[in-house]
């Protein structure tokens, strides 16, 4: 698992791996009838489960397993669980990635953060040197990431 992986699932944003691809069919056919009947998910169903066809050719039933498709990203509330997290504690995400990895409990170490940057393709003239600026461009690109991964970053933060 990547660092920025373990950020996102500190904010409950890590993605599902994606489920094996479904069996093949029960039996070859070079081309079907027409259904004969179709079997349908129940209605309280993930909407991500695969959709079964059945064929009937002559008197073999051949099962038809179509992919499912995949589950539209929902938002998540980045900002009011980092709000509460942070209540209290003096640390302040939105401008700060040492706080932001502080309040999440991840690593905050300056290896961890030089980690972090390469992963996350910072230019290589902002690692070394002076790291406030490091801090400054993973800061906004980590929200950016997150933002892009299902959160909720105001407009403001992401500028």
């Amino acid at each position: 698992m990547g660092f920025f992986s373990k950020i996102l699932e500190k904010l409950g944003l890590k993605k599902d791996e994606p489920a094996p691809a479904p069996a093949a069919q029960a039996k070859p056919a070079a081309a079907p009838a027409k259904p004969a009947a179709e079997v349908k998910a129940a209605p309280a169903a993930s909407a991500a489960k695969p959709k079964a066809v059945v064929y009937k050719e002559k008197d073999d039933v051949v099962a038809k397993v179509e992919p499912a498709k995949p589950a539209a990203i929902s938002e998540v509330d980045v900002v009011n669980k980092l709000e509460q997290l942070s209540a209290g504690k003096g640390l302040n995400w939105k401008v700060s990635i040492v706080d932001l990895l502080k309040l999440l409990e991840i690593d905050s170490s300056l290896a961890a953060r030089k980690e972090l940057a390469a992963e996350l393709n910072c230019p290589a003239d902002l690692i070394g040197g002076d790291y406030s600026k490091m801090n400054v461009w993973l800061h906004k690109e980590v929200l950016r990431q997150v933002a892009a991964n299902g959160g909720n970053i105001p407009k403001e933060l992401l500028d």
